[in-house]
């Protein structure tokens, strides 16, 4: 695949302040990934801009989870758990290092608002919503059953459980996976690069005016059409934009907590919250960690400054206490927490949890479009959608010319799952070259497949170094990563998942940076100092509450 690195960040500047384009795409989570992968994948010439890291906002901080959403169900929502389970089904080949089958428990008790055999329907209906393909069908446990599956589980009043499928995923890897195959495409995509205002003519946009926050250069870019899809920020770009902009979303906050998995030994996700309210919190087993979350509050703060309270952590606890009680869960148990904002959109209903998941498109007759609300597991179709809108502000013979997408073919050629499994078979011969522990080479494998074997070509220099040195080289080179705390936070699960957050690592990875980009003492001292306010930041609450 092509280099997506600091040089291409510098050549892609150069074409948007000298070319023009078909679309320019602001904002670049994962609905601005998808759509600028889509829109390039048509043979469009599509820009893509990111204020921030790319996945800095909601992309990079939610459940990390791919599901249809059993708890939509509730809301009669069946159009919208169809569409998810339909994705789901398409995430799984078309990115199979990143979206993995899990094992969901919902246990149900006897003052439980939805009792067994309700509960029994809705995962029929479940299963149905997925044409019977999902990896494994439900089951139904037993009291019994449910606690020689999971000892922890609280036994009081239990009536038993039931067991289905759905996924898990590395949210940010995605992001960047899907901005690598848009640059495959031909997009010209760049993070640190702000939209402040719209040059217009006769009532239409016609450019929009940007600033390189690390160059401090200013420049315009010109597109045929424009589309946002900066989520939370969405109505704060609108009131930057123009003057009578009218505020469309409903913002949520979502905080999670994690914890290593010796202290909360899970062999499946556990859905918490059939109790009682609207609020579902989940506990997921991963590879490196337990995540538990999410809250649902509303939040009318800057979504760049949003963060965990002692309050979000206090309640989860408190949740998972609950189902939970042998565990004795305390502050001192979690490792990390992340805080991020759902952009919801404002569908006037009475609580925060009821607030729809669908997608909103609109198109301003000013020539831009607008993308908000949706669910992670849905961004290629609602990229699709966005699309198919826009494309009605191109000619006739642009429409048919830009008619078709190649979406669902695999995000990295590197990946699938035949290679996978013949890049296992070479594990030992690759941990020799490599100078890595077995269990490292696994790790490589599974985030990047058959792509070890250009690793290994490429970095030969690192051999014998930890796997994150290698880590960090592939992400400087891949995924336009520029910042310490970048790799940390949206590229590794460093920070979240080991107790010191990584920081043992930190000289090791910080010196494939500096040698890379030559950074001087100086900036070596920022970019450490940059990390640990990240650190101290959104680990506040631990002072609060004294967590040693």
């Amino acid at each position: 695949m092509k280099l997506f690195n600091q040089s291409i960040r510098q050549k892609n500047i150069k074409k948007l302040s000298t070319e023009a384009f078909d679309v320019l795409v602001i904002g670049g989570g994962i609905t601005g990934a998808g759509v600028a992968r889509d829109a390039a994948s048509r043979g469009m010439k599509v820009a893509l801009i990111n204020a921030n890291d790319f996945a800095f906002g909601t992309s990079s901080r939610s459940s990390k989870l791919v599901h249809g959403g059993v708890r939509y169900l509730e809301n009669y929502e069946f159009s919208l758990v169809f569409e998810a389970l339909s994705e789901r089904a398409k995430l799984f080949t078309i990115a199979p290092h990143l979206v993995h089958p899990l094992r969901f428990m919902i246990p149900v008790f006897k003052d439980s608002r939805v009792g067994m055999f309700l509960m029994g329907v809705g995962m029929w209906l479940y299963d149905a919503l997925s044409l019977f393909e999902a990896p494994e069908l439900h089951e139904r446990l037993s009291a019994k059953e449910s606690l020689a599956s999971i000892p922890s589980l609280r036994s009081s009043n239990l009536s038993g459980s039931y067991v289905y499928s759905d996924a898990y995923m590395d949210d940010d890897r995605l992001v960047h996976e899907t901005l690598r195959a848009a640059n495959e495409d031909g997009a010209v995509c760049v993070n640190y690069v702000k939209a402040s205002e719209v040059g217009t003519k006769e009532g239409l946009v016609q450019s929009v005016n940007c600033k390189d926050e690390i160059s401090g250069q200013t420049f315009s870019i010109q597109a045929k059409h424009f589309i946002s899809t900066v989520g939370p920020w969405t109505d704060q770009l609108g009131n930057n934009f123009f003057e009578n902009w009218k505020k469309i979303l409903r913002p949520s906050k979502g905080v999670h907590l994690t914890l290593r998995k010796e202290r909360l030994p899970l062999n499946s996700a556990v859905v918490m919250g059939a109790e009682k309210g609207a609020r579902i919190v989940f506990a997921i087993p991963r590879h490196e960690m337990v995540i538990i979350g999410t809250t649902d509050t509303d939040y009318s703060g800057d979504p760049s400054q949003v963060s965990t309270q002692v309050e979000d952590v206090e309640y989860i606890l408190k949740v998972a206490n609950e189902y939970f009680p042998n565990a004795h869960l305390t502050a001192n148990d979690i490792v990390a927490s992340y805080a991020g904002i759902r952009p919801l959109v404002n569908d006037g209903a009475e609580t925060e949890g009821k607030t729809s998941r669908e997608h909103t498109i609109i198109n301003d007759p000013r020539n831009i479009t607008f993308v908000a609300g949706g669910k992670y597991t849905t961004y290629r179709k609602i990229s699709e959608d966005c699309l198919r809108s826009v494309l009605k502000y191109f000619s006739l013979e642009e429409q048919v010319k830009y008619n078709r997408n190649k979406t669902v073919a695999p995000l990295n050629p590197n990946v699938s799952d035949d290679l996978l499994l013949k890049t296992k078979l070479q594990k030992p011969s690759i941990a020799l070259e490599m100078g890595l522990k077995e269990s490292d080479v696994e790790l490589l494998i599974e985030r990047h497949g058959a792509e070890v074997f250009d690793m290994i070509e490429k970095w030969p220099h690192l051999k014998g170094r930890s796997v994150w040195c290698f880590e960090a080289m592939q992400a400087i080179e891949t995924t336009m990563c520029l910042h310490l705390v970048d790799f940390y936070l949206r590229r590794t699960p460093l920070f979240l998942s080991l107790p010191d957050h990584g920081q043992k690592f930190r000289d090791e990875v910080l010196d494939v940076f500096a040698s890379y980009y030559s950074w001087s003492a100086e900036q070596i001292k920022e970019e450490t100092q940059r990390l640990n306010d990240h650190i101290n930041t959104e680990l506040s609450w631990k002072k609060e509450l004294s967590v040693t």
